[in-house]
């Protein structure tokens, strides 16, 4: 008895600082000289990501979603878990999904961002349980101007949160108790919140708080003077007001989840054209997109990440989503992209913008497309399409290199034109639709690449130092050269192809030179890391 005391007595004197250490390796965010890094085992981590259709969060489904990312190389999975079948009678919690998802992600080498799909899903009610879906007093939907039910559960609902957030406590302290080695790396919180049709509640109890002020803390994060919704926000009050609400609903989970297991918080947005005007009616309203971040951040300071779901194939927007999610208070974070293999060369250009992951969404072998937002099959083309970039990343310590450096990507723009960048005293410029060898008004009668009118093509670069450079890409001519105004004489020294070695130091494989360099740097369908050297002769 005395031994056992004894043993109980050391285990309490060493639990904090067990603790501690626990919460030192827990998954987190970092950020230096606004750049980003999702840490992950004590190290920078790059979320290579794929995830499953809406339907595939059981165990039969989840078998054909393995052998999927494994093709593709990818090292993270994310998952939907539904309310409804985690509580399908109130009180009462299965665990029994969450238990094989742990289990089969770690016999697959994969870590896990866990989707909770509550009140919202793509901004509906129908992975609530059946008790909720039916109770309409006690969990109310939200009132139109006519009075009118709108199938979308209010952000008021006070026993609607209450019920909510005890599901997602339950969760959390399940992933707590059951995952010490930190499969799950980050949590998503509902998805894709907000309501189309109906910009806000217009129920008694959401009207009193329209009419009523806007918190102080939201007018001075805003810096806007004080006043009713109407007065702030003028036309947008709708908007706003929804924003706020729906934004401190999920504070309200987030805050709560991460006193249990403080693991990465995220919230995904619906979003529209970026360069068009916001329409309250057809755009999810409540929702984080791009232009109410900063509401966002301000209601919801426990969430970590606003993060943008691209299904819009059009480069031009997807440049212009990233860079609006790309911020020194937020980190881009691609958690669904579609999975065409056109959407596949936005890679590079998320990458380029210091994006901490990316997945495709629909990467099972359930037989379930989405097309046109995604692909029509998961055939060889598409899925190489991926899993090539996948595989390169996966064997360089990106995450580290980005944290350190300057990074920048892109992507073949639709219309096909290089894009340049410059950094240091060096400009780089890609550019797309050309062979290997020599230039297009060479030769007029030879065959132009069959990848040069198709959506593919683009590269990532970091700055390893002033005259050093690391990139890689695929069907990409890459040249670096002087910037304009610089002095004369610049030039590249060297060019390596190389790779890794399993401590992170780059091993040179061979040296680029003569035909390889005399046109560009080109990548065509099998990306390689190339290291170039820049320098200036006297």
């Amino acid at each position: 008895m005395l031994l056992a005391r004894t043993l109980i007595a050391a285990s309490l004197l060493l639990a904090p600082a067990a603790l501690a250490q626990s919460r030192s390796d827990m998954p987190h965010l970092e950020t230096k000289n606004g750049r980003h890094a999702l840490i992950v085992d004590g190290a920078p981590f790059l979320m290579l990501g794929g995830q499953v259709n809406n339907s595939s969060n059981y165990a039969a489904p989840l078998a054909k979603a393995w052998p999927v990312l494994d093709r593709i190389h990818a090292n993270t999975i994310e998952v939907p878990v539904a309310w409804q079948q985690l509580e399908p009678q109130e009180g009462r919690f299965d665990f029994s999904f969450v238990q094989t998802l742990l289990d089969e992600a770690r016999k697959h080498d994969k870590r896990i961002v866990l989707l909770w799909f509550g009140a919202w899903k793509n901004t509906g009610l129908a992975y609530t349980p059946d008790w909720v879906k039916l109770d309409n007093r006690r969990f109310p939907r939200m009132k139109t101007k006519e009075g009118k039910d709108h199938d979308v559960l209010s952000p008021h609902g006070e026993a609607t949160l209450a019920a909510d957030k005890r599901a997602f406590v339950q969760l959390m302290t399940y992933v707590r108790d059951h995952d010490p080695q930190n499969t799950v790396i980050m949590v998503q919180p509902e998805n894709e919140v907000g309501s189309y049709r109906n910009p806000r509640d217009h129920g008694a109890a959401a009207q009193a708080l329209f009419d009523g002020p806007v918190p102080a803390a939201l007018t001075r994060a805003l810096d806007k003077p004080s006043g009713t919704w109407a007065s702030v926000f003028g036309g947008e009050a709708d908007r706003a007001f929804n924003t706020w609400h729906t934004a401190r609903y999920i504070e309200a989970l987030a805050s709560a989840g991460k006193a249990i297991k403080p693991l990465p918080i995220y919230v995904n947005a619906s979003l529209t054209n970026p360069f068009e005007p916001v329409d309250p009616m057809t755009v999810s309203s409540g929702g984080p997109q791009g232009d109410v971040i900063d509401i966002w951040k301000a209601a919801a300071p426990s969430v970590d990440i606003a993060a943008p779901d691209i299904y819009d194939r059009a480069s031009r927007n997807v440049f212009r989503h990233f860079d609006l999610y790309a911020r020194p208070d937020n980190a881009l974070m691609v958690p669904e992209i579609g999975n065409a293999a056109e959407y596949a060369r936005y890679f590079w250009a998320a990458l380029g913008r210091g994006a901490i992951g990316f997945a495709p969404f629909g990467m099972d072998d359930t037989d379930y497309f989405n097309y046109p937002l995604g692909a029509k099959r998961l055939d060889d083309a598409t899925l190489n399409a991926f899993g090539d970039k996948y595989r390169i990343m996966a064997s360089a310590p990106w995450a580290k290199i980005a944290f350190d450096h300057p990074v920048w990507g892109t992507a073949k723009p639709d219309d096909g034109a290089p894009v340049s960048t410059t950094m240091g005293d060096w400009t780089i410029t890609a550019s797309f639709g050309q062979w290997q060898f020599g230039q297009r008004d060479w030769f007029p009668k030879a065959d132009l690449p069959a990848w040069a009118e198709q959506p593919v093509g683009g590269m990532v670069v970091a700055q390893l130092s002033a005259n050093e450079f690391l990139f890689t890409g695929d069907h990409v001519r890459v040249q670096f050269a002087a910037k304009e105004g610089s002095a004369p004489g610049g030039m590249i020294v060297r060019v390596e192809e190389g790779h890794f070695d399993a401590q992170g130091d780059w091993v040179m494989d061979r040296i680029w030179n003569g035909d390889q360099t005399d046109y560009g740097l080109n990548l065509i369908d099998q990306p390689v890391w190339l290291k170039v050297t820049m320098g200036r002769y006297h």
